[in-house]
C-alpha cells in the first residue's frame, strides 16, 4: 500500500498523532465537522503540496499556532519504503523525501499520485471556463512533469505581456509574442491529444452509469486553424493546429482590442471544454443529478487514463460523494471503479459503509480529530 502510515502535528483541528493505513481501502466514518475530510486533505497534501480546500497554507495551521507538518511513510513504484515530510513555519514551507530537501512540489506528484473525488469537483461540469481547464491541465500533470514546466512557462510570459499591454509599453510585445505562441500551441497539442483519449473512457464510463448515451467532451482551442486539413482528431489533429505565424498574425491584430482591455484576449488561458450529447451542448438542460453525475464520471476517467498512460494505479480519495447518487447509480459507479492502489472513503454514520468493506478494509470512527478502530 502506497500510504503506510501519516503524522500530523497542528494540522487544523487533527490530533499529534500517528494513524496506520496499511490496507488496501481505509474508511473514515464521523458527524460532519469532526475531521474526516481533514485527513484526506493531509493525505493530498503530502502527495502534491497543495491543498485541495484552499490556496492559502495558513489555513491549515491549527488556530493559535505558528506551524503544522504532516509526515507519511509511503512504499514508491519501486515497492521500497520512503518518507515524505512538509512543514509549515508561518509562511515559510519546507519539503522533504527521504529526509533529502526538495525545492520544488512538482517533485512529489510522481511519488504518490492521488485522485481526489470530492464536492467541489462539481466545478468541472457546470463551473467557469478556467475551472474545466485546471481539471485538463491537472490530468495531464500528474504523470508529465514537463507539462507541468511548461504551463509555468506560459503563465510568465502572459503575465509579463499583460503588463506591457497595461503599461502601453507595445516595443517588448514582438519578443512575447513568439515565447507566448511557441509554448501556448504545445500547450492546445497537448490537451487535444488527452482530450482525445480521454473522451472515450469518459463516454463509456458515463454511459454505462447513467444509461445515457452519446455524451461526450469537446475541446474548444481559442487558437484554431482556418481551414483544417481534415475532421480528424487526437494524434493526427497536431497537424490540424494553426502555424506559428498565423497565430503571430493574429495577435497583431489583436493588439488594439487588448491593449484597450490591458490583457490578452486569446491563447491557451481562453480555451473551452464543453460537454455534449449528440452534438448538443448537455450541461445547461441536464439535471442536477446529471451534472454531478459527469463531475463523479471525470474523477473516475482521471484515473483509468493515467493508468493508460503510465502503467500505475492511482489511490484514490472519495470525500462523502457516493452519498449524492441513488441506490443503483450508487452501486454501478462502485463497480465501475478503477483498479486503485489504496482506496480512502469518508462516510456520515448512517451510510452503508459496512456494504462496501473487504475482510482487510481499515475503518476509523473520527470524532473531534481523533480516530478509534471500528471493529
Amino acid at each position: 500500500m502506497p500510504f503506510c502510515s501519516l503524522s500530523t502535528v497542528n494540522f487544523r483541528n487533527l490530533a499529534d498523532a500517528t494513524i496506520d493505513l496499511f490496507a488496501r481501502e481505509v474508511f473514515f466514518t464521523g458527524e460532519n465537522g469532526q475531521g474526516k475530510s481533514n485527513l484526506l486533505e493531509a493525505l493530498y497534501f503530502s502527495s502534491y503540496g497543495a491543498s485541495f480546500r484552499t490556496h492559502l497554507d495558513g489555513e491549515m495551521i491549527r488556530n493559535g499556532e505558528g506551524g503544522m507538518s504532516v509526515r507519511t511513510l509511503y512504499k514508491g513504484a519501486d515497492d521500497e519504503g520512503h518518507t515524505s515530510f512538509i512543514s509549515l513555519e508561518g509562511s515559510r514551507k519546507k519539503m522533504e523525501r527521504d529526509g533529502k530537501m526538495i525545492r520544488d512540489r512538482k517533485d512529489l506528484v510522481s511519488a504518490m499520485p492521488c485522485v481526489l473525488y470530492s464536492h467541489d469537483d462539481l466545478d468541472f461540469a457546470k463551473g467557469a471556463p478556467e475551472r474545466k481547464r485546471f481539471f485538463v491541465d491537472q490530468t495531464l500533470s500528474m504523470y508529465d512533469v514537463l507539462y507541468i514546466d511548461l504551463m509555468r512557462r506560459y503563465k510568465r510570459i502572459l503575465k509579463s505581456r499583460n503588463l506591457c499591454l497595461k503599461e502601453h509599453n507595445l516595443a517588448l510585445l514582438d519578443s512575447y509574442d513568439l515565447q507566448l505562441v511557441q509554448n501556448g500551441l504545445e500547450i492546445q497539442k497537448r490537451r487535444k491529444m488527452a482530450i482525445f483519449k480521454f473522451r472515450d473512457i469518459f463516454s463509456r464510463l458515463y454511459g454505462e452509469v447513467s444509461g445515457l448515451t452519446g455524451v461526450t467532451i469537446r475541446y474548444l482551442p481559442s487558437w484554431k486553424k482556418a481551414r483544417p486539413d481534415s475532421a480528424e482528431e487526437g494524434i493526427a489533429a497536431a497537424s490540424n493546429l494553426p502555424s506559428v505565424d498565423d497565430v503571430l498574425a493574429r495577435l497583431r491584430d489583436m493588439r488594439p482590442v487588448d491593449e484597450k482591455m490591458g490583457t490578452t484576449m486569446t491563447g491557451p488561458h481562453r480555451d473551452r471544454i464543453e460537454f455534449e450529447k449528440d452534438g448538443v451542448p448537455f450541461i445547461p438542460l441536464a439535471s442536477m443529478g446529471q451534472r454531478r453525475l459527469v463531475a463523479l464520471v471525470l474523477r473516475t476517467a482521471q484515473a483509468v487514463y493515467f493508468t493508460e498512460e503510465t502503467r500505475r494505479r492511482p489511490v484514490l480519495l472519495m470525500d462523502d460523494v457516493l452519498l449524492e447518487l441513488d441506490p443503483g447509480k450508487r452501486e454501478r459507479m462502485t463497480a465501475l471503479l478503477p483498479d486503485y492502489e489504496q482506496l480512502f472513503c469518508t462516510f456520515l454514520p448512517g451510510e452503508p459503509w459496512r456494504n462496501y468493506i473487504r475482510s482487510e478494509t481499515k475503518v476509523y470512527e473520527i470524532q473531534a480529530g481523533s480516530w478509534k478502530p471500528v471493529p
